[in-house]
């Protein structure tokens, strides 16, 4: 699935960014006639999308797929959702005249006495859709959320609304759901001893904001720290990763400036987008000719009406994006912020310290220059074990966010136990602890994800994302698949996610796994073979491009063939 600079990949159709045809640039990617011919032929015979890379701005091949739904997978989930909702009315409009006796999806009588916290629609897909699979979200765990975890046993008598704990504990639960990327949440070792020695020294709560008397020496060291790790001259922490997101933004643009978000961007870029008071722009997902046309559009038309220039023009986009699993086309990205001369944000909440081969994220993968990201947001919540996020740019930005920034101003100072946490982490993914560990933990996540990534394809799943991406959706598509992958994953004693509508596209519902470096080849191995079972149980192998081993090659090399069923 990995061919070189010049290759292809797959790409849905929907989300593609073009192909090239008889030596043509189209939506910024090159390719020669040649390649193009051969190109077209293999569409036509499998009906996927074919891309490559931008020739002079990638310095390393980059591969993802988005292997198009199969047309009657298509057809039966809209089927499969449509039936729901036609007997949801129907059972509705039987309870209203008392002939139906079944009451589980009705709201509590408790509740009828206040004013409906959904509207019409949205409460009715929660009593009838969303009930109906609940049980597969919200469970508590009682343990370190590492490459196994113990989970509270709960069941439920009225339909899903409440649970009730039976006191018993589902224990070594393989963790495929957590983004403990590098392993680092855990309570032993180097990073539990620093913080327990802090937690003795500095206490649990600081009880005041960083503008007050609420800013530690510690606080200090790990800006210092997070700017080096970087490469910026400076950076800033905050308490809480999504806040660092919605509360910033509005800080950085208002009225009479325009953000161009992508399509599949966070909640959290979401919302600060929509409270900063900006115009907002939305591009295809990746797609740098949709955001190649906004930009123009932009400098050619100005503001609505006044025809005035923007002040600002702000593109916010994703390192890895959480659902897709893919990641941003950042030297195309910067390319076009350079010729346009606008600002780039961007979050790499979950490609800091998964990505790049010292850990620092999608620059580091992609060897571009730090100082080219206006604003480089991350969170400490995920690869670092930790809780809370950054900001690193210039110095003036930073200085000008501590004192315009609405989670610096008004917001509690992160916890000295978990500051303490986050540097020992970023010591030890830059080998400042004199050990080699880090590195050993970055190389050992980039295997895991290729290897994962690799055999689910074998199986013949459908699967999305960069082949570098610790994010691995897997499509189940079907609404009754949702609850159905999840429980029979909890019964083989794995936990994982699961996904559906509206969280994602009504046609897309997946499960997503996350790969940590904590996670053994055994371990690993143990997981594919339950999925490969409950795969096969729940007729889930979608895909009609299984890749297999050259008999010509090793095992565990990553050169494959694509074969039809």
């Amino acid at each position: 699935m990995r061919p070189e600079p010049g290759g292809c990949c797959c790409r849905r159709p929907l989300r593609a960014n073009g192909c090239v045809a008889n030596g043509e640039v189209r939506n910024g990617y090159v390719r020669s006639s040649a390649a193009a011919a051969a190109a077209a032929a293999a569409a036509a015979a499998s009906k996927v999308h074919h891309v490559t890379q931008n020739g002079g701005l990638y310095k390393r091949p980059f591969n993802e797929a988005f292997e198009e739904t199969p047309m009657l997978v298509a057809v039966l989930t809209y089927v499969g959702y449509g039936v729901l909702t036609l007997f949801g009315y129907l059972r509705d409009f039987l309870r209203y005249w008392r002939i139906e006796k079944c009451h589980y999806a009705t709201e509590r009588e408790e509740q009828k006495d206040f004013v409906p916290l959904y509207q019409d629609f949205e409460n009715f897909y929660t009593r009838n859709l969303y009930m109906r699979i609940r049980d597969n979200w919200n469970r508590p765990i009682c343990s370190v959320p590492g490459a196994r975890m113990d989970i509270m046993e709960r069941e439920s008598h009225d339909y899903n609304w409440s649970f009730r704990y039976t006191g018993n504990t589902i224990k070594d639960v393989i963790n495929m759901g957590s983004y403990n990327y590098l392993g680092f949440a855990r309570n032993t070792g180097s990073c539990q001893e620093a913080a327990a020695k802090v937690l003795e020294e500095y206490g649990v709560g600081v009880c005041s904001t960083r503008q007050e008397i609420g800013n530690l020496d510690k606080h200090e060291e790990l800006e210092k720290l997070v700017a080096s790790f970087l490469g910026v001259e400076a950076a800033m922490a905050y308490g809480m990763g999504f806040a660092t997101n919605s509360m910033n933004i509005p800080a950085l643009v208002s009225k009479g400036c325009l953000i161009l978000s992508d399509e599949l961007n966070h909640a959290s870029l979401v919302l600060g987008a929509r409270l900063s008071g900006a115009t907002i722009r939305v591009f295809k997902h990746n797609n740098m000719q949709s955001l190649e046309k906004l930009l123009k559009d932009a400098i050619v038309y100005g503001q609505p009406r006044t025809r005035r220039p923007w002040k600002k023009i702000l593109i916010l986009v994703e390192g890895i994006y959480s659902m897709e699993g893919s990641i941003v086309r950042l030297p195309e990205v910067i390319a076009l912020k350079k010729k346009y001369k606008a600002y780039l944000y961007l979050d790499e909440a979950h490609s800091i310290g998964a990505l790049g081969p010292a850990g620092r994220g999608v620059v580091d993968y992609f060897g571009l220059d730090p100082e080219d990201v206006d604003i480089m947001m991350g969170t400490f919540t995920k690869s670092f074990g930790a809780s809370g996020g950054y900001i690193g740019g210039k110095k003036e930005l930073i200085d000008y966010l501590r004192t315009h920034s609405h989670s610096a101003v008004y917001a509690t100072s992160l916890s000295p136990p978990v500051v303490q946490q986050i540097i020992t982490s970023m010591e030890c993914i830059m080998g400042k602890d004199g050990t080699t560990l880090g590195k050993a933990c970055i190389q050992q996540l980039a295997e895991n994800t290729r290897y994962f990534r690799r055999r689910l394809k074998e199986m013949g799943f459908i699967i999305y994302g960069n082949e570098d991406s610790p994010v691995v959706p897997l499509m189940l598509y079907m609404p009754a698949k949702i609850g159905a992958f999840g429980r029979e994953m909890l019964k083989r004693n794995i936990g994982v996610v699961v996904v559906g509508f509206p969280a994602t596209p009504i046609i897309e519902s997946r499960a997503r796994f996350c790969l940590s470096a904590a996670h053994t080849k055994e371990i690993l191995d143990t997981a594919l073979k339950e999925i490969d079972e409950v795969g096969d149980l729940l007729q889930l192998k979608y895909s009609r491009h299984r890749l297999v081993p050259l008999l010509d090659r090793p095992f565990d090399e990553t050169t494959y063939e694509e074969t039809e069923d």
